[in-house]
């Protein structure tokens, strides 16, 4: 019979939220602080171990592993699995690769790695020797897998504090994790130290761990603020890429960029090379004649070619400045302690790492203890049996199946046994071996009764007093403990230790000075489609029939200036000269929409002008509404971007024409309905920019002004109206505020 429970369905959502959450957070996105490997990773390195995948055997199928982790393990798709096994073997991503993959495993330039029926895989030496020995010996908890038919290492018994050696990196909810690789040896004489003396401090520990060691490479240029990042865990990292400069021929300099930041790594090397590019095109830094991608498999190597006496130090601030190559890495080093998610610093992810060692070194021990005592009793137990052995033959002759005769080793039970003698009845009732000594007995074969082999036995039973004796020591007594783990931090050093890659210093980063440069003449050309670009006067004056005719903005203008845009929404745009590319007539240009705020999909351009030419003189304005106004051009002289250029009668309302007044001594205006008026310029009033301007022609109902047009009284001024040739100079004069003249063709 079904139980329908009522609740609240805010509270069952929370507690389902919350459950999701946690999930997420301690089973999927952040590492163990114990052994510094999330749940895939650590799923993965076990599952290759049971596989037989080592160091020193041929590499397996990448899709066997992923498939025999998923299947046992981690039943999250084969995505996830392949993604941290092709992390796990990238160098350039990891301080310590813990996976040897053969093929292709991606680039440092962002390419994906072939697909996993391709690549073959096996576990390096380290991850062998160093992250799952002694799994053997019970030394961590196994916890039954998704299914509850596998059992799996609730952690791997890691000897070295990998959560630093390797970092991490990951989003769980509502949390994130961020931790900076470092350097194999310097981590593991933290630990040491930290083994030795517990009272020390983050602060302190960085005599030993200077700072982060990324695999690419690079320059911490805030040093002074990694005490403080390692104290709290949190903090940002700067850090720039090498550069280094080279001497080609004829005096020429290159740039060459031998080291990058760890955060450009992928596809942000790529958008490196073209922030360089717009740098380039912006004349920001018109000394660098090329740009090329020289990296290989043997490193990186990014060539920047320079003119002749080219500013080195200035272009190499520019760089820092304004592309990737200074980046900042936020440190946030979160991981699970105790099942539970905490951010910690460089002292309480080293104490955790020292507890832990003491743990699996403690239950390694007493495992072994156990081993070498049960050794010792069946050891004892045969030296025992050699002394009485004609007895022991004499029990075994005269009993009627095995456990008659152990009944009888183990507690001298003589019931059924026949005898040869009183004598050996009664030294049997004697007997006392254990059950693991009897049992021992009865498998003994009789080539041990040969003296060669009972030296060894005695000699054996020496060695495992000995071993007995030093085990004891070792979790009876915290130094004796402690040096082994010494021990194994600095045999794990000396093999596999490399030297540090990223250098540490204070830098800041110097302002670049903009190099001056001389005030030239350009011509500005935009097409139709709001395509612009800056071209020589040269060039515009050879192919000047094209560029009017393919254009229909063209004027010149300074280098130093700016571009005015007026729009029908009554709003004017600037844009700096220098912002537009300059290059050669053919060149397709640069939206305008992506060099300002005006956006071609809700309004209109009405006139590009330079803001030079409007300065000092006076712009008629003219609406769909028929208003007109005259308006002083310094009023434009704004530092924004972006400003109303006219107020608008009604929300309808839109611009129609925004001229220099200069233009002509007439305004001409002409409506939807085929109204057209003529008056003079000197009759419009001159108004504020925020004012809305004066009625220049009575409309109609319905109507609407469509175009405008300055005059000049002693040139004629003809149009198309209609398809028919339209001279406006011959439209009646009359007065501002009319109804105008219907024009019929």
């Amino acid at each position: 019979m079904e139980e329908i429970i009522r609740t609240e369905y805010s509270e069952l959502m929370q507690k389902a939220y919350i459950d999701y959450a946690m999930s997420v957070i301690v089973s999927r996105a952040l590492p163990d602080v114990r052994d510094g490997l999330k749940p895939v990773q650590r799923r993965t390195l076990y599952d290759m171990l049971e596989l037989g995948t080592y160091w020193d055997r041929p590499y397996r199928k990448s899709a066997r592993i992923v498939g025999d982790t998923m299947g046992k393990y981690h039943p999250h798709g084969d995505s996830s699995i392949y993604d941290a096994l092709v992390v796990m073997a990238q160098d350039f991503k990891k301080g310590q690769p813990l996976v040897d993959g053969h093929g292709n495993f991606g680039s440092i330039e962002g390419d994906g790695a072939a697909a996993m029926r391709y690549t073959e895989a096996r576990l390096m030496k380290i991850t062998q020797e160093v992250y799952l020995q002694d799994l053997d010996k019970d030394v961590v908890n196994w916890v039954p897998n998704f299914d509850e038919t596998e059992k799996e290492p609730e952690v791997l018994p890691v000897r070295i504090p990998n959560l630093l050696v390797n970092g991490s990196d990951g989003i769980a909810v509502g949390m994130a994790t961020s931790i900076p690789p470092h350097n194999l040896g310097e981590v593991a004489d933290a630990a040491r130290a930290y083994i030795r003396n517990s009272s020390l401090t983050s602060r302190q520990l960085m005599k030993y761990i200077k700072g982060p060691d990324f695999p690419t490479g690079g320059i911490v240029v805030n040093m002074d603020e990694l005490p403080e990042i390692y104290e709290t865990g949190t903090g940002k990292i700067r850090i720039r890429g090498k550069v280094e400069v080279e001497q080609g021929k004829n005096g020429k300099q290159y740039l060459v960029i031998t080291e990058i930041p760890y955060p450009m790594i992928g596809a942000n090397i790529g958008k490196f090379l073209c922030d360089v590019a717009e740098l380039v095109e912006s004349r920001q830094a018109p000394e660098i004649t090329d740009i090329s991608n020289q990296s290989s498999k043997e490193g990186i190597r990014i060539v920047l070619e320079l003119r002749r006496g080219a500013d080195v130090e200035r272009l190499k601030n520019l760089l820092y400045r304004k592309t990737r190559l200074e980046d900042t890495f936020g440190v946030n080093m979160l991981a699970v302690v105790n099942g539970r998610p905490e951010t910690l610093g460089l002292k309480q992810i080293l104490d955790q790492f020292v507890d832990f060692q003491f743990d699996i070194t403690t239950r390694k021990y007493q495992r072994l203890l156990a081993k070498e005592m049960e050794k010792e009793e069946i050891q004892e137990g045969l030296i025992r049996a050699v002394d009485v052995i004609d007895l022991i033959i004499e029990i075994l002759r005269g009993s009627r199946n095995q456990q008659q005769a152990k009944d009888c080793l183990t507690m001298g039970v003589t019931d059924g046994i026949r005898f040869r003698h009183k004598t050996s009845e009664k030294q049997a009732k004697e007997l006392c071996f254990t059950n693991r000594q009897a049992q021992a007995i009865l498998d003994m074969r009789l080539v041990k009764l040969i003296g060669l082999e009972l030296d060894a036995l005695y000699k054996e039973n020496e060695e495992t007093k000995k071993k007995i004796d030093l085990y004891e020591n070792i979790l009876n007594n915290y130094d004796a403990m402690a040096d082994v783990i010494l021990k194994d931090l600095e045999h794990t050093k000396k093999e596999f230790a490399r030297p540090r890659r990223t250098q540490l210093m204070n830098a800041q980063t110097a302002e670049p000075e903009e190099p001056e440069e001389e005030d030239a003449e350009l011509v500005f050309l935009m097409d139709r489609f709001g395509y612009a670009r800056t071209v020589e006067p040269s060039v515009y004056e050879r192919n000047q029939e094209a560029a009017d005719k393919e254009n229909k903005y063209v004027f010149r203008c300074m280098s130093s200036g700016k571009i005015c845009i007026f729009t029908d929404r009554g709003t004017m745009h600037t844009v700096r000269v220098k912002d537009l590319p300059f290059g050669k007539f053919r060149d397709k240009g640069t939206p305008v929409d992506n060099l300002c705020n005006y956006s071609s999909a809700e309004e209109e351009i009405v006139s590009v002008t330079p803001l030079a030419d409007i300065l000092d003189k006076k712009l008629v304005f003219v609406t769909s509404a028929g208003m007109v106004k005259v308006v002083d051009g310094g009023e434009f002289n704004a530092s924004k971007r972006t400003i109303s250029a006219t107020r608008l009668s009604v929300e309808e309302d839109r611009l129609v024409m925004a001229s220099p007044a200069d233009q002509g001594e007439f305004l001409v205006m002409q409506t939807v309905d085929g109204y057209f008026i003529r008056f003079a310029v000197s009759e419009i009033p001159e108004k504020k920019k925020t004012a809305v301007g004066v009625r220049g022609i009575r409309l109609g109902a319905d109507d609407r002004v469509e175009k405008a047009w300055l005059i000049a009284s002693r040139m004629e001024f003809a149009v198309s109206y209609k398809e028919k040739k339209l001279i406006l100079n011959k439209i009646r004069l009359s007065k501002r505020d009319g109804k105008g003249t219907k024009v019929r063709v």
